[in-house]
């Protein structure tokens, strides 16, 4: 059976849990600019305190931890540790090479926690959504009130910056893409069309999500996860 299979038939049963937010738990730990830099990236030239996404190189037992956390406080579905780990949001740290890497890292540290649990309770399946963050930019609205034709990344800039990010999160083997905290319908469109153009490059095809700010909607021809 496949994910979509096995999603679709969970959910005419019952509701599927989400886990909650990441940063928030990620700042109990009250880690310092050595915490965030580790011993890779100690002699980095920009400080990388509050680069979250890093932490699945850095810090993958405590990213490892908070899934578990949710996992056992009964979530079916864990996002990974990705939110900021595109192209464009991971230039402010000059770390944008390293987005492949970092998704790939952060998808397996998920399917890890995520399998662990299952195996302990095999009627009680748990899943992993790649999550793909709205970017720190806009590409509908201008930075600059006073030069509202100004746009600091084009179209093809955004979707640039999630083509790395996807292939790492497919690739470290999430259930399907999640498409997050959308804002921006220009970004979320870049993000579509990265997807697709994954896809259409031989990339291995899994379900599609796209969650707004307000709700859940679904996008194109793929079926429906989760509903308004």
């Amino acid at each position: 059976m496949s994910v979509m299979d096995r999603l679709e038939s969970l959910l005419r049963e019952r509701i599927l849990i989400l886990d909650g937010a990441m940063g928030t738990m990620i700042q109990k730990y009250k880690l310092d600019e050595k915490g965030y830099r580790g011993e890779r990236f100690k002699d980095s030239e920009k400080d990388l305190k509050g680069n979250n996404d890093l932490l699945s190189l850095t810090q993958p037992e405590i990213i490892k931890e908070i899934h578990r956390s949710y996992l056992h406080a009964g979530s079916d579905i864990i996002e990974t540790n990705t939110f900021n780990a595109n192209g464009i949001s991971q230039s402010d740290y000059h770390l944008q090479d390293l987005v492949y890497e970092t998704n790939l890292s952060a998808a397996r540290l998920a399917r890890a926690a995520a399998d662990e649990y299952t195996l302990k309770n095999p009627s009680h399946p748990r899943f992993v959504a790649g999550a793909l963050g709205p970017t720190n930019q806009t590409t509908s609205l201008s930075p600059d009130v006073n030069h509202p034709e100004y746009r600091r990344v084009s179209f093809d800039d955004v979707a640039n910056g999630y083509s790395g990010q996807i292939r790492g999160l497919v690739e470290g083997g999430v259930d399907f893409l999640l498409i997050e905290t959308v804002f921006d319908t220009l970004n979320c469109k870049a993000a579509l069309w990265a997807v697709e153009e994954y896809y259409s490059q031989g990339g291995q095809h899994i379900p599609l999500m796209v969650r707004t700010l307000f709700q859940w909607l679904t996008q194109g021809d793929y079926p429906p996860l989760l509903y308004p």
